[in-house]
């Protein structure tokens, strides 16, 4: 009985703490003196607590969902479910990320086992969480018409209203031109489709026909009837997006000169516009389609007709890999395409390039106005969406606004025009006539 007495009395070790698990993880993949705190479900932290900002792992599937997809989905997943949360200023603690875990960096087979070692011990592995509901889930070829239907519903169907309080009264999911520094968002947005609109040289005659691929809610199409009398068709895969464009231009008393088609730019055929508009449409077509896109356009266009391609782009392409959070919450299938790449498949198709233009500075602006729209309607952009669709857009809006702050994304306007007979371009001498 004695010996069973001091058996039972002998001090147990103490169980392990979330942090003290896991911290050999955490210094190999962000160092020792990490900017950001590390805080766990059972309250243990790592990192200095008075950093930029908090890391906070809010329950145990927040290593679960790592573990079972490593690296940038798992995390994606975490953040997105509310497993994972960011406190401190968002910007701030993603750029403190982003040095000390840079995009090249990812995580190794050896960090992935040390992670799996961890959760064991703490009892975390158990099954795979399911991944939110709302994450992308397309089948079929990558790009076909049926494929890319999907890919756009999933992005754009969210529901107009989300958009609205996001977007703000312009309805304009593309980079603002700021004219001014004090320019509100709304006169951004302005300045940007009248800026498109006089390149494409509407402002010449009353009464050009346009068409706009992937007009989103009508803006484009809607300012240039109203502004320069142009006849303009608008054509999106987003029915959600149609119905309202419809309204907004049935409330403008444009229908005779707007017409809004759910259509894919495939299927417009031969025509003769005088100018085309492709405003954020040519990341969702890839560079694999993109010289098959442009030959698309230019058959289109009439003799002495101009294209207008205002696209995101990043130095030598990105694709969007399928494991990654912009592939399976934002833009399923997108590419940043190289403008160069742009460039050369407008000429393959037989388009003179006339200007190039680059608005990154203008994007960032832009973003941080959706942004704080964002977090200014955060209850009801919540509610009209979900949580889930309100986080995703805060994450991936913050990660984008800091890659076109730092360069590591652009967005160019390319001009094209199809040369008449002998070579006249119709062109103006200088870029004077369109500010």
């Amino acid at each position: 009985m004695e010996l069973l007495t001091r058996r039972n009395s002998t001090p147990q070790k103490p169980k392990a703490t979330v942090a003290e698990a896991v911290a050999p993880l955490v210094r190999a993949f962000v160092g020792d003196d990490p900017p950001v705190s590390i805080r766990f479900w059972d309250g243990s932290h790592l990192g200095d607590p008075d950093g930029v900002g908090t890391v906070v792992l809010r329950r145990p599937e927040a290593i679960r969902r790592v573990v079972w997809a490593p690296g940038e989905l798992g995390l994606g997943r975490a953040y997105v479910s509310g497993d994972i949360d960011l406190e401190g200023d968002l910007y701030e603690v993603m750029v403190a990320l982003k040095d000390i875990s840079p995009p090249h960096r990812r995580m190794t087979p050896a960090m992935v086992r040390d992670l799996t070692v961890a959760a064991r011990r703490l009892q975390l592995l158990g099954v795979p969480p399911p991944p939110p509901s709302i994450e992308a889930q397309l089948s079929g070829g990558i790009h076909s018409k049926q494929r890319d239907s999907s890919s756009i519903s999933h992005h754009y169907d969210v529901g107009n209203e989300f958009y609205r309080l996001v977007l703000g009264p312009t309805l304009t999911y593309s980079c603002a031109r700021f004219t001014t520094p004090d320019a509100t968002l709304e006169e951004a947005q302005v300045a940007k489709v009248d800026l498109i609109c006089r390149k494409l040289g509407l402002h010449e005659r009353q009464g050009m026909s346009l068409i706009d691929i992937g007009c989103g809610w009508g803006t484009m199409v809607m300012h240039a009837a109203q502004r320069y009398g142009a006849k303009a068709v608008g054509i999106t895969l987003s029915n959600e997006q149609a119905k309202l464009a419809r309204a907004r231009v049935a409330a403008a008393g444009l229908g005779d000169h707007v017409e809004i088609r759910v259509q894919d730019y495939r299927d417009v055929g031969v025509a003769r516009f005088d100018a085309v508009s492709s405003i954020g449409m040519s990341e969702h077509v890839g560079s694999d389609k993109l010289t098959g896109y442009f030959t698309c356009l230019r058959n289109m266009l009439r003799p002495g007709g101009r294209v207008l391609n205002h696209a995101i782009s990043s130095v030598g392409g990105s694709k969007l890999g399928p494991r990654s959070f912009m592939a399976r919450y934002v833009f399923p299938d997108g590419e940043l395409i190289d403008v160069a790449r742009v460039l050369r498949s407008m000429q393959d198709v037989g388009f003179e390039v006339r200007d190039v233009e680059s608005l990154r500075e203008h994007y960032a602006k832009t973003l941080r106005h959706w942004i704080s729209n964002l977090e200014d309607h955060w209850d009801q952009a919540a509610a009209t969406a979900s949580v889930e669709h309100a986080r995703v857009w805060r994450l991936y809006m913050t990660a984008s606004a800091i890659g076109f702050e730092d360069g590591g994304v652009s967005l160019h306007q390319v001009l094209g025009v199809v040369p008449k007979t002998g070579g006249d371009s119709a062109m103006p001498l200088t870029r004077r006539l369109w500010e």
